[in-house]
């Protein structure tokens, strides 16, 4: 009977700490390592930080795609240097233009 009173005491000595133990190390394992965890915070951060990075390369790219188009308005279109950029690109002339050669080390443009 003293020997079963015994093993009681210890039972109930023992299991609440292995039991608190194990709660706590359950939450601090899915702290870490859950879904949102620490880790996967710190994944998500780099995330954030390469989405902005090609936000502000898209917003870059957008904003000189606006300047081109607003360039080519009819309000603020330059005939003469419209004509003369792609006489240049295209290679071409006008019958009654007259055409000097320049090398291929001697460029205008």
């Amino acid at each position: 009977m003293a020997l079963a009173r015994e093993v009681k005491s210890l039972l109930f000595g023992v299991i609440p700490p292995l039991v608190g133990l194990a709660l706590v190390a359950f939450f601090a394992w899915h702290t870490l390592h859950g879904t949102r965890g620490l880790i996967a915070l710190a994944q998500i951060k780099e995330e954030i930080a390469r989405a902005r990075t090609e936000l502000a390369r898209l917003e870059a790219e957008q904003a000189r795609a606006e300047r081109r188009v607003s360039s080519l308005r009819p309000g603020s279109l330059d005939r003469d240097a419209l004509d003369e950029r792609a006489r240049l690109m295209l290679n071409l002339a006008a019958p009654d233009e007259i055409v000097i050669p320049y090398g291929p080390g001697r460029r205008l443009y």
